[in-house]
């Protein structure tokens, strides 16, 4: 999901590697497979991180809020909000759902489909927006850059530049999110938010 461009020296980073270089990952690591493709350097300040036991706390600093979109109809207003303002030209969209069978393990952090239909003698296309439940509780941020990923798909199928430009031009910090959102997927997966996130 995240662009190939230049790799920053920081945890903070939300790029890939040059030339999109994968980072060698145990596959029995099911924690760090949401980091497949980033730079091994900054594999290797995440796992410092959940070594120390600090991964979570410097996620709950960096993201203390959680949205408020729960229901599905919320999710619907605040994705179509975000198509009116943006993509006002686009094809339409028919549903917009959280999904409990979304397993994002496999990368799936959220999925559009396009259902053609004949109506009146033509094709006409509609959109479906699908977004994994688990994303009900997490911090804005984050569910903001699944729907903005999504949304782009309207207007490019493609994972290429011109699909990361309309990112960022609806997120101008969607990279820092989407990997900011697999250090939490990381963090989850270990035990390590809902420790951080108890009431101390």
């Amino acid at each position: 999901m995240p662009s190939r461009s230049r790799p920053d020296k920081t945890v903070g980073a939300g790029q890939r590697g040059v030339q999109g270089a994968a980072v060698p990952i145990n596959p029995s690591l099911k924690a760090l497979s949401y980091l497949g493709g980033y730079p091994p350097a900054l594999v290797q300040q995440v796992q410092g991180l959940i070594d120390a036991g600090k991964l979570g706390e410097v996620l709950r600093q960096r993201y203390p809020e959680v949205h408020d979109v729960r229901t599905d109809k919320a999710l619907y207003d605040h994705v179509m909000e975000r198509k009116a303002r943006y993509l006002r030209g686009a094809d339409p969209i028919s549903k917009v759902a959280y999904d409990s069978k979304l397993q994002v393990i496999q990368h799936a952090l959220g999925t559009h489909t396009r259902v053609s239909r004949v109506q009146g003698g033509q094709l006409k296309a509609k959109r479906e927006i699908r977004v994994a439940s688990l994303f009900r509780e997490a911090p804005p941020e984050f569910l903001e850059m699944i729907v903005v990923h999504e949304l782009a798909h309207l207007k490019e199928r493609e994972h290429d530049k011109a699909f990361y430009n309309l990112c960022t031009h609806m997120a101008p910090h969607y990279h820092q999110w989407e990997f900011d959102c697999r250090l939490w997927l990381t963090a989850r997966s270990l035990g390590r938010w809902a420790q951080a996130s108890a009431p101390e």
